[in-house]
């Protein structure tokens, strides 16, 4: 599992393992950490150029250390001062070992090959002052790596409230933070190096599944199951205009991971449903129900009658203007962040803008597990625990996609899962199967439910 700790949890990490360990300890582990991830970047150091930004605190610290590492390492270090104060040890070891103090951009002794982003850490609050904007402004061409989170994010949020760093890697140390996972600050992380300083963690505000957790999440028949126990997962989606959904939602609920799937809907979409997938029945008992993609003017009709089996369902895409809070079913509600505005009466740029914040807000309101659908998809629990998927490719973003996945979290539900762990594994599963049918270009949703076998196989 990755987990991710907020700005207190990790303060308190620290402070627990300083007392156990001589002066400057941690941070010292935290400089050589951050400066062997700069040389693996450079692929060296003789003859590379790197320029240090540093700002106050312990951040510009690790950044300084590293900066000594550096240089002794063969690398020409330029340090440029941003703060208003520094760490005069971390800059005293910098310039012994042959770091150079520049006094501005212009009076660097090269053009650089790499920066690191020693200006704000983990307690700085969100945005920049303008004298580091020009600064960034002027170096806006050289690949940067951040120390700890990119300066400038909210790190317990993932929010971002003015000008910031956008790098190409984030060193962060012990743990990831919210800010890593979470966009829209994640975008601007990068790629996430996590070195390990010893800290002992526990009680994370943020999740990510991993292929392990996946693994063991997963459901497997017994050898005396059959069918029925194995779970009945029904689907009622599809409409005349959009009969695609049906297809696509029925084929991720036909993924293998439940005994049986029934389709219920209009006889003309059932046909087609039924001639593409042999394997699936009509109407009858399921342990649960995946309702609303495509489904039109019937969606309201057909939530009120999954709601009325008081089983398990998963509500997405037309369902969703038909929900009223709180469901007294235990449910996954699947929005993107449009319709996610919509059920919350507020602006879509509000919820792209702090997504974590609404997710939460959603779960609680609806008192419902909520997916928040995205390029880092969010599942949030009523009482506030909050798990984030990191597979997929930006080429998921495609029309029906969205249905496959309401069928895999259904299947999975009927499965015997819990709403949070259904949508957790389905939004990883549905990621890494894009991820595998993609080979690295462009998809179609129909390209996501037949790789979704193979997943599934690698990780058992």
């Amino acid at each position: 599992m990755r987990s991710a700790h907020t700005v207190a949890q990790v303060r308190a990490a620290e402070a627990d393992l300083m007392r156990s360990l001589p002066h400057g300890t941690l941070m010292q582990r935290a400089a050589t950490g951050l400066a062997h991830a700069v040389l693996d970047l450079l692929g060296g150091g003789y003859g590379r150029r790197v320029l240090v930004l540093v700002g106050s605190g312990d951040n510009g610290g690790d950044a300084l250390y590293a900066a000594a590492v550096l240089s002794r390492r063969g690398v020409a270090v330029d340090i440029l001062l941003v703060g208003s104060s520094h760490h005069e040890a971390g800059l005293a070891a910098a310039r012994a070992a042959g770091g150079r103090v520049a006094g501005s951009v212009n009076d660097l002794s090269g053009q650089p090959d790499l920066v690191v982003d020693g200006i704000v850490g983990i307690g700085g609050r969100p945005g920049l002052a303008p004298p580091v904007v020009e600064v960034l402004a002027a170096l806006e061409a050289i690949p940067v790596v951040a120390v700890d989170v990119p300066s400038g994010v909210d790190v317990d949020t993932g929010e971002l409230d003015g000008p910031y760093v956008v790098a190409d890697v984030t060193v962060t140390f012990g743990t990831h933070k919210v800010a890593h996972l979470v966009d829209p600050a994640a975008s601007a992380a990068g790629v996430i190096h996590l070195v390990d300083i010893g800290l002992d963690q526990s009680g994370p505000t943020l999740e990510a599944l991993q292929s392990a957790d996946v693994a063991a999440l997963i459901p497997r028949p017994a050898e005396q199951d059959h069918k029925y126990t194995r779970g009945v997962v029904g689907v009622r989606a599809g409409s005349a205009t959009y009969p695609g959904a049906a297809l696509l939602c029925v084929a991720g609920a036909s993924c293998g991971l439940v005994g049986m799937v029934r389709y219920v809907g209009a006889e003309h979409v059932a046909n087609v449903v039924r001639v593409t997938h042999p394997e699936v029945v009509g109407a009858g008992r399921v342990q649960a129900w995946v309702v609303g993609p495509g489904g039109g003017d019937t969606a309201g009709g057909e939530l009120a009658a999954a709601l009325a089996d008081h089983v398990p369902v998963v509500i997405d895409a037309d369902a969703l203007a038909h929900v009223v809070a709180p469901l007294d079913v235990p449910s996954v509600l699947t929005p993107h962040a449009g319709e996610l505005a919509v059920l919350l009466d507020v602006d879509r740029a509000d919820i792209e803008a702090s997504p974590l914040r609404y997710a939460r807000y959603a779960a609680d309101h609806f008192d419902s597990v909520v997916l928040l659908k995205g390029r880092r998809t969010l599942i949030a629990r009523p009482d506030g625990r909050v798990r984030v998927t990191t597979t997929g490719p930006s080429w998921l973003a495609t029309a029906g996609a969205g249905d496959v996945l309401s069928g895999v979290i259904g299947a999975l539900l009927a499965a015997g899962l819990s709403p949070w762990d259904a949508a957790s594994v389905g939004s990883w599963l549905h990621g890494c199967a894009a991820t595998l049918a993609s080979g690295g270009g462009p998809i179609v949703a129909g390209d996501v439910a037949p790789a979704l076998r193979g997943v599934v196989q690698s990780l058992l």
